[in-house]
C-alpha cells in the first residue's frame, strides 16, 4: 500500500509520519496475517486421525468415536488410520512430518508422554513438535490382587509387602507402559519392595494375574471389571483423585493412605506444532461438541472414562505435566532411554 503524503511547504516530514500512523498500528496485525488460515470453510477435504496402535484399544475407539460424529457434523469424510509400532512412535513420527492444515490428527494414550524417558533417538519432540487439540477421555486404572494373596485393602497389601519384601510381584502390559509406570509410582510412594514381571501386553498379564502367577497388576478399568464382577480378581483401589461411578465402592489410593497419589489413563487428538491456531481451536471446539452429545458421552462412560472440557492451551499444559510425571516416574525405576 502506498499513502501520497499531504503537499505542504510547512512540517512535511511531521505530515509523513501522521499518515503513516494507521499502517504502524497495523504492523503487528499483519504479522499475524502471515500465519496460513483456510481459504475454504474447514474441512473441506478428509481428514485422517492417525492411531500409533492396532485396532480395538481405547485410543483407536475413541478416535473412531469422535471420527464418525465429526463426519457426520462436517458432511467430510473422516478416516482413522492405524499405523502400529515402537509404542506408537511409528504413528507419532508420521504426524509429526505432515503438513500442519489440520487435516491429518494424532490420536494419543499416556503412552506419548512416556515416549521420551523411554527412548532417546526419536525422530521427533513429544511436546514441542505437537498442538495439543483436544482431551477425549480420562479415568482411572484399577489396582487388582489375585485373591489367593489373601489382602482385602491397600492397608492390608502394603503390610504384606513389608512384612516379605521381594517375595511379591507385579504384572506390567511391558516395561516402559502406563502399567508399569503407575506402580513404581506407587512403589515410590509407600517404599514398598515389589518385583516387576513385564509381560507383551495387557491380555497376558491379566491372563497371568488371574491364575495366580503374579499376584498384582494395576490396568485399564476397562479390561478388569468383568473379572472383578465374576471375582477373580479382587479390587483394591483406583489411580485417580475420584473414584469411578462403574466402581463406586472402590476407594482410591489416595484415600486408602497413600498420599498424594494419582494416575490416569488419559486419550487426546494432536496436530503438527505449526498447524494455524484458528484452525486449533476449530477443531477444539467442534470435539468438545461431539464430546457432550448424549450418546457419545454414555459410549465413552462404558469404556471407564469421562471427557473433560479443556482448551487447546489447557492440553497442552496437561501433556507437559505428565511428560514431566513420565520422567519422574523412570528416574525411580532406574529406566533410562534406550
Amino acid at each position: 500500500m502506498f499513502i501520497q503524503p499531504l503537499k505542504a511547504p510547512m512540517n512535511r516530514s511531521r505530515r509523513q509520519f501522521t499518515a503513516c500512523m494507521p499502517l504502524l498500528a497495523l504492523a503487528p496485525h499483519f504479522g499475524r496475517a502471515a500465519e496460513p488460515m483456510p481459504t475454504a470453510p474447514f474441512p473441506n477435504e478428509t481428514v485422517r486421525i492417525v492411531v500409533g496402535f492396532s485396532p480395538g484399544g481405547v485410543a483407536d475407539v475413541s478416535a473412531r468415536i469422535v471420527g464418525q460424529k465429526l463426519s457426520e457434523r462436517w458432511k467430510q469424510a473422516v478416516v482413522v488410520d492405524n499405523r502400529p509400532g515402537a509404542g506408537s512412535a511409528i504413528g507419532t513420527q508420521f504426524v509429526a512430518q505432515a503438513k500442519p492444515d489440520g487435516l491429518t490428527l494424532l490420536s494419543v494414550s499416556a503412552a506419548h508422554a512416556a515416549l521420551p524417558a523411554l527412548n532417546a533417538k526419536l525422530g521427533f519432540d513429544s511436546g514441542r513438535d505437537f498442538a495439543g487439540v483436544a482431551l477425549t477421555c480420562t479415568g482411572p486404572l484399577l489396582l487388582v490382587a489375585t485373591p489367593s494373596l489373601g489382602v482385602k485393602s491397600v492397608k492390608e497389601l502394603l503390610g504384606l509387602v513389608r512384612a516379605q519384601p521381594g517375595q511379591i510381584n507385579f504384572a506390567s502390559a511391558g516395561k516402559g507402559s502406563a502399567t508399569h509406570f503407575a506402580m513404581e509410582l506407587l512403589k515410590t510412594k509407600t517404599n514398598a519392595d515389589i518385583v516387576h514381571v513385564p509381560y507383551k501386553g495387557i491380555p497376558e498379564a491379566l491372563n497371568d494375574t488371574v491364575q495366580g502367577r503374579v499376584q498384582l497388576f494395576i490396568l485399564p478399568l476397562l479390561n478388569a471389571l468383568p473379572l472383578v464382577k465374576d471375582q477373580k480378581l479382587l479390587a483394591l483401589a483406583v489411580t485417580t483423585a475420584q473414584r469411578s461411578p462403574l466402581l463406586p465402592e472402590v476407594p482410591t489410593l489416595n484415600e486408602s493412605g497413600v498420599a498424594g497419589y494419582r494416575w490416569e489413563s488419559w486419550h487426546g487428538l494432536l496436530a503438527p506444532a505449526k498447524t494455524p491456531r484458528a484452525i486449533v481451536n476449530k477443531l477444539n471446539e467442534d470435539i468438545l461438541q461431539v464430546l457432550d452429545m448424549p450418546d457419545v458421552r454414555a459410549r465413552i462412560a462404558a469404556l471407564g472414562l469421562y471427557s473433560p472440557a479443556q482448551t487447546p492451551e489447557q492440553f497442552d499444559r496437561f501433556i507437559a505435566e505428565e511428560i514431566n510425571n513420565y520422567a519422574t516416574a523412570a528416574r525411580a525405576a532406574q529406566l533410562t532411554p534406550e
